[in-house]
């Protein structure tokens, strides 16, 4: 990519976890869609590319509601929760080679008053990537929802490497304290200790109530478009060095994996990395997709930011929480700020290379990381620069 696209607009909605917020989930999506495009600089009918979020709405209703009359690139990257992050390759592919100017991605659901997970999943298995596979070997003995799916990497972990709850619960308190600092996010005003942790209920060994992310409500949004184009631009484009995404084998399983920690971004880090010239050293920060703690841990370590095995140690020893070598998910993540399918990931990143993150910004940050995690171990990662 040779940083030759930017992200020029972000936005957001409010986040939040109540009944009825009385917004659908293609009006909270319009919502940070139109302020991206304002904080961008640019008019909604300048944008001519469009990318949702797979399930969650059409290019065709976004350009309709927003008044998008040109709009001559569309597209959805069947990815899950690494949706997100894979995008911006897309994104930045599609601005840099004239086959739009700017390019929305927005990402949005009422996933704590509308449809719940565990609810989709016993409703539709379709709806899950392989979903003949999760029909007739998962569900019919109870195995049917995320926490149980992952649950089974974080306890092989545990038995190869050594791996404690000690650490999960470790993640689990520093994207508590990162939420204190962000007035978005929901579990601001609400600490936990290791022993608030360690207390919290089980729910599918060796996941906690507190390993898992939030249900809420939300919507973010962000506008990519040409370096080139980005100079024209009021805001301070953040450079998208490069963006990789992958997938584990088999895809749609996961229990006959030979490699049960081989996951999409194992394959996807190596080449960002690569494309932007840099290695892990050089990050100033990491937004890590925390669907449930130990997927930080696992992602950090396939990353490179430590060996394999080693991601307890790493966390305790260099410190992702304020204040660490290693700050990891400054708004509060998924499991404290808010669960808007990783895309407030990607917003976070921009405002710490902005330098407007207030007083959780990261002095001095000039480069991070952002991850996606989707579906059964879909990895995505992208390197951005100020």
């Amino acid at each position: 990519m040779n940083g030759e696209a930017c992200i020029v607009g972000i936005g957001e909605t409010k986040y939040c976890r109540r009944p009825g917020s009385g917004k659908t989930e293609l009006a909270l999506q319009l919502q940070a869609a139109a302020r991206a495009i304002n904080d961008a600089g640019l008019q909604t009918s300048q944008i001519d590319g469009i990318m949702p979020f797979p399930n969650l709405g059409r290019a065709e209703e976004f350009a309709a509601n927003l008044g998008c009359e040109n709009l001559r690139f569309a597209a959805t990257i069947n990815m899950g929760g690494a949706a997100p992050v894979a995008s911006l390759k897309e994104a930045a592919a599609a601005t840099t080679s004239g086959a739009a100017d700017y390019v929305l991605i927005p990402a949005g659901w009422n996933g704590y008053s509308g449809s719940r997970a565990r609810q989709t999943v016993a409703k539709d298995s379709l709806a899950i990537p392989g979903a003949a596979i999760a029909r007739d070997y998962y569900m019919p003995y109870g195995f049917t929802a995320p926490p149980q799916w992952y649950a089974v990497i974080a306890r092989r972990h545990m038995h190869e490497f050594g791996t404690k709850s000690e650490h999960l619960g470790a993640i689990a308190v520093a994207m508590r304290e990162h939420a204190q600092r962000n007035p978005k996010a929901v579990m601001r005003g609400k600490r936990i200790t290791l022993d608030d942790y360690m207390d919290s209920k089980m729910l599918c060994d060796p996941y906690r109530i507190l390993d898992c992310c939030l249900e809420t409500d939300g919507a973010a949004a962000v506008v990519v478009t040409s370096a080139e184009r980005a100079r024209d631009l009021k805001g301070k484009p953040v450079t998208i060095a490069s963006a990789a995404a992958g997938q584990p084998y088999p895809a749609d399983e996961i229990l006959n994996r030979k490699d049960l920690f081989r996951t999409g971004v194992t394959i996807a880090a190596p080449e960002a990395f690569g494309q932007a010239g840099v290695t892990p050293r050089d990050v100033d920060f990491a937004m890590i997709y925390d669907c449930f703690t130990f997927e930080v841990l696992q992602q950090l370590e396939e990353c490179g930011f430590c060996a394999r095995g080693e991601g307890g140690a790493f966390i305790q020893d260099v410190g992702i929480g304020p204040g660490g070598d290693l700050p990891v998910n400054t708004h509060g993540g998924l499991l404290a700020e808010a669960h808007v399918l990783g895309m407030s990931h990607i917003v976070e990143a921009v405002r710490q290379l902005r330098g407007e993150a207030d007083e959780r910004q990261v002095d001095g940050a000039k480069l991070g990381i952002v991850t996606g995690w989707g579906d059964f171990g879909d990895g995505s990662i992208a390197v951005l620069a100020r």
